[in-house]
């Protein structure tokens, strides 16, 4: 029985699907129903997941960590409240936009830095310090962030980095001058560094 109503239905229009889920954003961001609002962006490093609270700019995550298994995370440690809403992003997506297209040399968006604490929190508040088109290595951050024998746990700060390219981890590298590892992998971060030479 249900299958014949559902075989009775028409097809909705994309573009009314479309008008009916930015009605219900609206809604619910109205309504203080919305926690978090997220988004994709296509960047020359790949498809961003954005995701904000009414704090700021909460996550963003490359396609290799899992669009889908970072929404979970976010639903169990914030809220399960989240919708793609796009926007609440708008001002992050037009200073990343700036940022790839060579235009923008540091970020001014208000942060939600929550998924971080402790010792990792330090290390992503000392990253900004390290100018757009410079690098430093993961010693020097380590004695920014006030431990100066924490070189490992600076490698750990910025793999699990829940802002990357907006808190510039990509600038951290080795001693010896060469990339080291990223959470986007090392592609995007040599990606990265060469979009901030270039400029």
């Amino acid at each position: 029985m249900i299958n014949d109503l559902v075989t009775g239905l028409s097809p909705v229009e994309p573009d009314t699907m479309a008008r009916l889920h930015t009605r219900l954003a609206a809604t619910a961001q109205a309504e203080g129903l919305l926690d978090i609002s997220y988004r994709t962006l296509d960047t020359p490093v790949g498809q961003l997941l954005l995701a904000a609270t009414e704090r700021g700019l909460v996550r963003v995550a490359y396609d290799g960590e899992g669009h889908e298994r970072v929404l979970a995370t976010l639903a169990e440690r914030i809220s399960p409240r989240i919708l793609r809403s796009p926007a609440r992003l708008d001002e992050p997506v037009r200073e990343l936009d700036e940022y790839f297209a060579g235009r923008r040399t540091a970020f001014d968006l208000a942060l939600d830095l929550r998924l971080a604490s402790g010792f990792r929190r330090a290390v992503l508040d000392h990253l900004p310090e390290i100018t757009y088109g410079t690098t430093a290595s993961y010693a020097v951050v380590a004695r920014l962030a006030g431990s100066p024998r924490a070189v490992r746990a600076v490698g750990t700060a910025c793999a699990t980095n829940p802002l990357p390219v907006v808190l510039p981890c990509h600038r951290v590298v080795r001693s010896d001058g060469t990339a080291g590892g990223y959470v986007g992998g090392r592609d995007a971060k040599l990606t990265l560094l060469g979009i901030e030479a270039a400029a």
